[in-house]
């Protein structure tokens, strides 16, 4: 596919929220997010604390452009979910992000999280039965699932990476569900992914 004509051939009605609590790190939820955009796909940053700028754990100020107490994001067809600490940790701990995560899960509805953020679904049994994937250390909130050593897994409609370095890898399976493996890996080719192999 032309390079050029990447822009306007993608063209999605899919839409992903990604929630950020203060402390959240920031390499895991922007890259994804860049291939969600470059996809086509509308995503949006929420803030999970009703703060319009969410700071990550390493300082950096981002924007959102909807508060978690604002709406249930019930018309997404993903929700994700950056660790990063302490942001995994206000994740896990808010009531509001335990009625959404709650909501997409009983709609069979796509949840992504990465690094620390998978013990947000495992501490909640979201995950029993299922193979996942996390920062080392964090298997033990993992309950029920088969941890898996892997930088991405997808096991029904729960898709984990274990930490930033998994960014590509995560960003292309999420794009991938949502409007195909061929149009992911047609974005990771514009962004030069591994292109020298």
């Amino acid at each position: 596919m032309n390079y050029l004509k990447l822009e306007t051939y993608f063209n999605s009605s899919m839409k992903v929220y990604i929630l950020l609590a203060p402390g959240f790190e920031e390499a895991e939820a922007i890259l994804p997010y860049d291939i969600l955009h470059r996809a086509r796909v509308e995503v949006q940053f929420v803030s999970v604390n009703g703060d319009p700028i969410v700071t990550s754990s390493h300082g950096v100020p981002v924007g959102t452009t909807l508060s978690l107490s604002d709406s249930n994001l019930s018309d997404g067809d993903m929700l994700f979910l950056p660790g990063g600490m302490p942001g995994a940790t206000h994740l896990r701990d808010s009531e509001a992000v335990d009625r959404v995560v709650r909501a997409y899960d009983a709609a069979g509805k796509w949840l992504a999280a990465v690094c620390a953020a998978p013990m947000v679904f495992g501490v909640k049994g979201l995950l029993r039965g299922r193979k996942a994937t996390c920062y080392p250390g964090f298997e033990k909130d993992l309950l029920g699932a088969e941890p898996q050593t892997l930088t991405c897994v997808r096991s029904g409609h729960f898709i984990t990476g274990c930490g930033a370095g998994a960014g590509f890898a995560l960003g292309r399976e999420m794009a991938a569900v949502l409007v195909g493996e061929d149009t992911a890996d047609a974005v990771l080719r514009q962004m030069m992914y591994q292109v020298y192999e």
